[in-house]
Parts: C-alpha cells; structure tokens; sequence
C-alpha cells in the first residue's frame, strides 16, 4: 500500500526544500511544476491541444510560458481553456508515478493543493509555513521579483493561516533542523500507521 501525502505551502515558504526532505527519508517525491514543465517540453502531451487551441503560444522550444501570459492578458477567459487541456494531462502524469513508484510513501508536492481540491486525493495533507517577515525575505533574496510582484502574487494565493488551518499537519521552516525534525515525525508517524495497517 501507498501513502499518499499532498505537501503545500506559498511563495517563499521553503516547500522545495520541505520536499526534498521528505525525499531524503525515503519518499516519492512528484512535483506538480516539473510536470507542467515536461508537458510543456517538445514532445511533451500538451503541445498538439495547445497549438490547436493558441498556435501563437507554441515555439520551437515546445508551450511559451510568456506565450500564455500574454494570451491571458488579452483574453482572461483563456484561463479555463488552458486548465482543462492541462488539468487533465497533470492527474495523468500523477497518476502514473503513483502506479510506478515502489516507496511506501509518495509525496506530491502541489503549490495550489487546496485551492484545485488536490486535498481529496491524498491520505494527509502537510502545509509549510514561516512568518510572513521571513517569507518576504526569502522570495525578495531570491533576486528574481520586485516587492510588488511578490505582494501581487501572494495577494491571489490562499492566506498561510487558511492554508495551516486545513491542513493536517504544519511544517514551520524558521530552520532547517527544525523543519527536518517535523518531517521525520511525520514520517514516523505514517510508518508506524502503515506497519500496524
């Protein structure tokens, strides 16, 4: 049997580094934004149904990111289109590594778990959080976006406190050894579950 954990958590929380913990104690990890990447990617199953449905927003190097923006830009609507080529392909992808994956435990890692209902698939749910000083911090070293590109991108995800509240367990990431000691109980903790199953 398989555990399925669904790890979330927004910008600048340390959710990447949460996961790859989580893979350092033996997990499947599957992350929701690499495989956007892979489907997007030449050759990759959403190419063909998005150049049938925004030829501009395909090149050379496979589905343009920027390509959607701009279409999104200009055509909001365009949004839902794009979800039910890609939704689709995305739960397959999943699907898939689940069904290949020999680990006890998987662990998708899903920036907008609770928002797109991905919580109703999944055996627990792990939120990772840090005060919202840190987080600023954090996404602000980075060097990659301004202050207001942070605060407009944090301002369409679901507030941390919401997020925590749902979830069914919290990972605080003020430290690294803090944020390791959490996930290993967790694990433990599941392990321990899975042995007495």
């Amino acid at each position: 049997m398989t555990y399925i954990i669904g790890l979330t958590g927004s910008i600048g929380m340390g959710k990447s580094t949460t996961a790859q913990m989580f893979a350092d104690e033996g997990c499947a990890l599957w992350d929701a934004d690499a495989a956007v990447h892979r489907l997007y990617a030449p050759g990759g199953a959403a190419v063909a149904p998005m150049q049938a449905a925004f030829p501009s927003a395909v090149t050379a190097e496979g589905v343009s990111r920027e390509g959607l923006k701009a279409i999104l830009a200009e055509t909001p609507d365009a949004l839902r289109q794009i979800e039910q080529i890609v939704h689709p392909l995305v739960a397959e992808d999943r699907q898939a590594f689940i069904a290949r994956t020999e680990a006890d435990i998987v662990v998708l890692d899903i920036p907008l778990l609770f928002e797109g209902r991905g919580h109703k698939i999944v055996d627990t749910t792990v939120c990772v959080s840090v005060d919202a000083e840190t987080q600023r911090e954090r996404v602000l070293a980075r060097g990659t976006m301004s202050e207001q590109q942070f605060e407009m991108i944090r301002a369409k995800q679901m507030p941390d406190a919401e997020k925590r509240a749902l979830a069914d367990h919290v990972v605080i990431t003020d430290t690294l050894d803090h944020a390791r000691e959490q996930v290993r109980a967790i694990v433990r903790d599941i392990r321990e579950q899975l042995k007495n199953a």
